[in-house]
């Protein structure tokens, strides 16, 4: 029998495949269906700090709607509870998905602002959250921001998290920062466990038509897992954050690559909305028969064995490699032309 086992944020899990923040985790019962599957552990669907800042306001609106006018319109106010739906249902959808399963559940929180991240981060491991995901979207689109301002706010906000929580946090980067390994050893320093490679930022399109920027969204391809995988393969062996491979998971040979290149788990989210949830479970067979039929006795004997410390010629991560592949393509086809 094959050890499927793997490790993430000081996690033990019987299996390499996350499913990673989806709105498929925002059903009890997709919950349930994702463990029968084969899933390690799930994500949850991400909890936006504008959402509660945008209660806030609402709140803050309401109760001072009328009150100039006379003492009884006091009576009007709404009631408080009205206007923490969203953070008591994700709360309370986090307890539920505890109590349904016995794999571990990540919450996973988009924020913005120290404060939003603090506050309710504490709330999600209050709630029995094994563990809680940073999910990073910043822009710079202020010519006066720097990127070490950039890096600096992240640290800031990531710090704080840390400190305010007992169980492990992932913070879940962009591919953008210049110097990721740099980035990546500071946040250890603050105190993130691990990191998830890459956020996949949405990006408007633009109707010539009606002249109107619209939001875009669309599954992620296998093609995308390449990114991901030479930065982990870069970074394997010299951090020692657990790394998690996320964007363009589709099939078994995307899972057998993200552990080679060092990633301890690989997450999956755009397979399952196309193929289902049980796409898992034939995922995780294909594994098996690669892995008995060259007879390993554990899928983490292949952890980083292609990774840069690895492999016997390092040039394939450096530039070597980039001016090989055009020098390759260049000869194609010149030898075409004849």
């Amino acid at each position: 029998m094959i050890d499927f086992s793997t490790q993430y944020l000081g996690l033990k899990l019987n299996g390499p495949i996350v499913v990673s923040s989806t709105p498929l985790s925002e059903s009890i019962d997709n919950i349930r269906r994702m463990e029968d599957a084969g899933a390690a552990a799930i994500v949850l669907h991400s909890l936006f700090e504008e959402q509660l800042a945008l209660e806030s306001k609402a709140l803050d609106e309401d109760l001072s709607r009328g009150t100039e006018s006379f003492a009884e319109s006091l009576g009007y106010l709404p009631d408080l509870s009205d206007y923490h739906m969203t953070q008591e249902v994700y709360l309370e959808h986090l307890r539920r998905a505890k109590e349904a399963v016995k794999i571990p559940i990540l919450a996973s929180l988009n924020g913005a602002t120290k404060g939003g991240w603090v506050r309710f981060a504490g709330d999600m491991e209050q709630a029995g959250a094994d563990a809680i995901e940073l999910n990073t979207y910043a822009l710079a689109t202020d010519k006066s921001q720097t990127s070490a301002d950039m890096e600096q706010q992240l640290l800031e906000l990531v710090a704080a998290v840390t400190s305010a929580v007992k169980v492990p946090v992932s913070v879940k980067l962009s591919q953008s920062f210049t110097s990721l390994p740099n980035l990546i050893v500071r946040l250890e320093e603050v105190g993130a466990r691990g990191v998830a490679l890459f956020n996949r930022f949405y990006q408007p399109d633009f109707d010539i038509e009606t002249l109107e920027v619209r939001p875009t969204l669309h599954f992620s391809k296998p093609s995308e897992l390449l990114l991901r995988l030479h930065w982990a393969a870069i970074l394997y062996g010299h951090v020692n954050l657990d790394l998690a491979i996320t964007g363009g998971v589709h099939s078994a040979e995307d899972v057998l690559k993200s552990i080679m290149a060092g990633g301890g788990v690989a997450m999956m989210a755009s397979a399952l909305h196309i193929h289902g949830i049980e796409h898992i479970g034939r995922v995780l067979a294909d594994v098996r028969y690669w892995l008995e039929k060259r007879e390993y006795a554990s899928l983490w004997e292949t952890r980083g064995c292609l990774s840069r410390r690895s492999v016997p010629d390092t040039s394939a991560f450096d530039r070597g490699n980039y001016i090989k592949t055009l020098s390759s393509y260049s000869l194609r086809q010149t030898v075409a032309a004849f």
